[in-house]
């Protein structure tokens, strides 16, 4: 019978070098891989439920103008009182319709000193769409493989189904992970609907335990979901973690200093540009949250080079007032600097982590003369095209380090993938196939 069991094991695992065609014809026959078969024998190995948690441009927002919203323009408070409409959901509507200035306005956050946490604008209300359905992530118009579109087909070809065994966990992309003991109304309400997810998700599984999968600050996402869970609740629902290019609060990278001086390219917003939209990117916890860490990246070594004076990652929140975002310097010491300086905590739940490497990935920024409204010159060094190695490197070391996380940690590098592609190139997306079916099999 155990034979028999890893043959058809091998077989799931073959199939997948096979053209998608050709896997289309025979997978569903072939494979012993099962959703939820009451009718499951011995020998038949059964998926357990995955959630997918996506990268940080791939959540729906919805919002809701009450009487208390002040618009800068007349036009922009034209949904009010009319119920919830799509803020970020469909980014080519907003230059139909004239709302491009409207949706920079709404979108913002402001920092709250006094509650050291962040909120919308007066009379907005926000709330993040299609939680629970692994098809309701934003697809981007000209990145049409982003957000896990290639991804969650693949998982279905293998057996899952969305709403049966495979979900998804969007969460509202402006803010951030918090520290233990910071406040984050955002994220308190986010956890306990990812939790009441994944218990659905195992009961509706005849109570097997979850996988949980993350991409890109996604996988920062589910790894401070799965931390900050009680150790009886980990035991009971966390099959295994898989992680794909994840950011780490912990170590940080330097991409994201290019982002904040002169704006990102992440949010695609038709007839705007990076530095229209960089007010708004901003007021995001998430532009600050990876910003590089002391602790990986030293004290000595410059990170931004400029005629007047160099920034190295203990001089960040000097950079931040030097690119003209004073405001943003306090919730930067107060939020983020406690995360880099905070203890690492393992999981303590089974973990593979997949990288790329092997790509230039920016490693020193150069605004010579200052402009931070230019693109720099940049410095490249190994990484995964965003994230750089050295990074990577002090998330598997940590890991490694703890006991008991150490014998059920799993670190991947993928040669020739970057950090967007490793969820959309063939056989990039095949690796991570395969892990989460070996994550199946992993007894924990």
């Amino acid at each position: 019978m155990a034979s028999t069991a890893s043959l058809g094991w091998l077989l799931s695992l073959l199939l997948l070098l096979l053209p998608g065609a050709l896997r289309d014809q025979y997978l569903p026959v072939s494979s012993r891989l099962r959703p939820n078969d009451d009718d499951a024998g011995a020998g038949d190995e059964v998926l357990h439920p995955i959630v997918l948690v996506p990268g940080v441009s791939c959540s729906k927002l919805e919002a809701r103008l009450t009487e208390a919203y002040r618009p800068s323009v007349p036009r922009c408070g034209a949904m009010k009182g009319k119920g919830w409409f799509g803020l970020w959901a469909n980014s080519s509507g907003l230059a139909a319709h004239d709302y491009v200035p409207c949706f920079e306005e709404q979108m913002r956050l402001v920092y709250d000193p006094a509650a050291d946490d962040y909120r919308n604008l007066p009379g907005v209300e926000t709330r993040v769409a299609h939680f629970g359905s692994s098809r309701g992530f934003v697809r981007n118009p000209v990145q049409t493989d982003w957000c896990l579109e290639i991804l969650r087909p693949e998982l279905e070809r293998i057996g899952y189904r969305d709403g049966d065994t495979l979900f998804g966990a969007p969460y509202d992309l402006r803010h951030a992970p918090p520290a233990a003991g910071q406040q984050s109304q955002a994220y308190s309400r986010y956890f306990r609907q990812l939790a009441a997810l994944v218990e659905s998700a195992s009961k509706k599984n005849r109570h097997r335990k979850v996988i949980i999968f993350g991409h890109s600050f996604g996988g920062m996402v589910a790894l401070e979901f799965v931390r900050s869970a009680p150790m009886a609740w980990r035991r009971r629902y966390i099959k295994h973690l898989v992680v794909a290019a994840p950011t780490h609060p912990e170590a940080g990278f330097v991409e994201p200093l290019s982002e904040f001086a002169s704006g990102t390219g992440l949010l695609y917003v038709p007839t705007a540009t990076a530095l229209s939209l960089r007010p708004m990117w901003r007021s995001f916890e998430s532009a600050i949250a990876n910003f590089p860490s002391p602790a990986v990246f030293g004290r000595r070594r410059p990170l931004v080079v400029t005629r007047q004076r160099n920034y190295t990652a203990g001089d960040m929140a000097d950079f931040i007032a030097a690119v003209g975002a004073g405001d943003r310097v306090e919730p930067f010491r107060r939020r983020e600097v406690p995360k880099m300086r905070r203890r690492f905590l393992a999981p303590m739940v089974p973990v593979t982590c997949i990288n790329a490497v092997g790509s230039r990935t920016p490693e020193q920024l150069v605004y010579w003369e200052g402009d931070f409204d230019r693109a720099p010159e940049i410095v490249y060094g190994d990484g995964d095209k965003s994230i750089n190695l050295i990074s990577m490197l002090a998330f598997d070391e940590a890991m490694r380090r703890q006991p008991g996380q150490r014998e059920q940690f799993k670190s991947i590098k993928l040669h020739g993938a970057e950090h967007g592609t490793i969820v959309t190139e063939d056989w990039a997306v095949k690796r991570v196939i395969q892990e989460i079916l070996e994550a199946n099999q992993i007894s924990s």
